[in-house]
């Protein structure tokens, strides 16, 4: 488990870095988007990872490291917006980076928690099999959202979106350290 903790944190550190570096190019730009659109975003990247797993060969010079990458930034950014709604007002970065580091916390606590119960099973697991899982726990949220929110049993989808970070963070690890599909 600690070498689970240790490689969460370089992909936290790395996605950070990301997140860091587009925010000074374009600051909060994204926060006019409403929490659909920011899931449609989200599906958009995990489509073309899902297509280029499916075509074996990219035409665009990016990998799909960068789209799982782009994948956990994006669920942050939709639990920044169900929690502070939908605005043209940029939110100061120092602000910004306070609910960054608080919901990758929150998604790495999770994590743990999920960890323990199912004995870290998600390293037998292939990357195809969490972009698949992306992309179903992104089509119920489509669900949630086209019913205004309200479930019968179901988690919300704040907890879609923390399900879909650690999907991400898995992809990423067995990318950056295991070199395995």
């Amino acid at each position: 488990m600690e070498k689970t903790n240790q490689q969460y944190d370089q992909i936290i550190s790395i996605c950070r870095n990301i997140f860091l570096k587009k925010m000074k190019d374009y600051g909060t730009a994204w926060r006019i988007l409403r929490p659909i659109s920011v899931t449609d975003q989200i599906y958009i990247k995990a489509h073309r990872i899902r297509s280029i797993e499916e075509k074996g060969v990219s035409k665009v010079d990016e990998g799909i490291g960068s789209e799982f990458i782009g994948i956990a930034n994006y669920a942050i950014m939709g639990l920044i917006q169900l929690e502070l709604g939908t605005t043209n007002s940029e939110l100061p970065n120092e602000k910004t980076l306070a609910f960054y580091d608080s919901y990758f916390a929150n998604a790495k606590s999770l994590m743990q928690a999920k960890n323990h119960d199912y004995g870290e099973a998600w390293r037998n697991m292939r990357i195809s099999s969490y972009t698949d899982l992306i992309l179903m726990k992104l089509k119920r949220t489509k669900q949630i959202e086209d019913s205004k929110g309200e479930t019968l049993i179901s988690e919300g989808i704040d907890a879609n979106y923390y399900d879909i970070i650690n999907y991400a963070v898995f992809a990423l690890i067995k990318i950056e350290f295991e070199n395995t599909n």
